[in-house]
């Protein structure tokens, strides 16, 4: 497949957790910011969770080439709801806070000058191979953001209801003093740990303070993207390569105007069936696709009313032994530069 796909604050937000249908309001202005997701580098060990260093110099070296604005990431949130003009604007993230980023990550950020948000979570600080508190205040030092990942990094969606919301608040707020006491700053963004959330952890997120939360679902970041689910293309050894970094960078947004269901637990069937309604402006909706991690999936065009376009998306099989499964949909438009949203799935089943 060929893909060269393409904040203000969202003024209403309905709880998801009170309707089966999360409506977005979409807010003025056509920014887009393109989000990426780093582990490690340059350690063979772990190919899932690696990028190579020549794979991570040729993605710093093609954003300063072609003029992206490279901001951490709760500036590019503030820009997005910024009167600032339309500019080309990527964002890199690193989770987890591997000394691998710090021995090969951090020196060609520092050469090319590039800001970027190091999401970590404190229970493993200086402990393995992750980074100590000297080298994260290095770091910090050096301009690099500091974000909240919470504390143990933990399969939350996995614990108990009755102990899971107390569970998860306490430990963002262990984190968040445990960096403020060590590296004299407190977060504004937060990372889920894995991408895994459900809407009232998301509200938690949202009741501490900060200003967005990334997920790991792919995608481009949008005025109408719910800010607390910022998607980020992951950049692991599979979709690294200089070739597929082009094509990530290159992409739009597929503004989403209404979604169900709102949560992303894999139903009991394993077969869920994703009703989006799309801004089918300038879009080319005879090449609408659809994709589903490790099978097939079956798109309908339910019904087109003006600008907007519902659809059906759905597994062809039920989805078995995957733990996180992405429900993918592109387009292109008019012009030929690709539009990409992207629905995450959790079976919590699957270990």
């Amino acid at each position: 497949m060929r893909i060269r796909i393409p904040f203000v604050l969202i003024l209403l937000f309905i709880c998801c957790s009170a309707k089966p249908v999360t409506e977005v309001t979409p807010a003025g202005g056509d920014k887009e910011v393109v989000c990426f997701i780093y582990h490690r580098f340059g350690d063979s060990r772990y190919p899932t969770t690696n990028t190579t260093v020549k794979d991570f110099e040729e993605h710093l070296a093609y954003l300063s080439k072609h003029n992206f604005q490279v901001l951490s990431f709760s500036d590019a949130i503030r820009y997005l709801g910024s009167g600032e003009p339309h500019r080309k604007t990527a964002v890199i993230t690193i989770d987890d806070g591997y000394k691998s980023f710090y021995k090969h990550g951090w020196p060609l950020l520092k050469k090319y000058r590039f800001a970027a948000t190091l999401f970590i979570n404190t229970k493993t600080v200086g402990g393995g191979d992750y980074m100590n508190w000297k080298e994260l205040e290095e770091v910090k030092n050096g301009g690099l953001e500091i974000g909240n990942h919470t504390h143990s990094h933990d399969f939350f969606l996995n614990k108990e209801e009755s102990s899971r919301y107390n569970t998860f608040r306490e430990e963002i707020e262990l984190s968040q003093s445990m960096i403020t006491d060590h590296l004299d700053v407190t977060p504004t963004v937060f990372s889920y740990p894995y991408g895994e959330f459900d809407p009232r952890m998301k509200d938690i997120v949202k009741a501490a303070g900060f200003l967005a939360a990334a997920a790991q679902n792919s995608g481009v970041i949008h005025a109408s993207t719910d800010l607390f689910n910022c998607p980020r293309f992951p950049m692991a050894e599979a979709y690294s390569s200089a070739a597929k970094f082009t094509e990530k960078v290159s992409m739009h947004a597929l503004k989403i105007l209404k979604e169900s269901p709102p949560d992303f637990i894999m139903p009991a069937g394993k077969k869920p069936l994703l009703e989006l309604t799309i801004d089918n402006t300038g879009l080319n909706l005879k090449q609408l696709q659809c994709f589903v991690q490790g099978g097939e999936c079956t798109l309908r065009v339910v019904e087109n009313i003006g600008n907007s376009t519902r659809i059906t998306i759905q597994s062809a099989k039920p989805i078995t032994g995957r733990r996180r499964t992405l429900y993918t949909i592109t387009v292109p438009d008019g012009n030929g530069a690709w539009h990409w949203y992207s629905h995450l799935w959790i079976d919590s089943g699957v270990h």
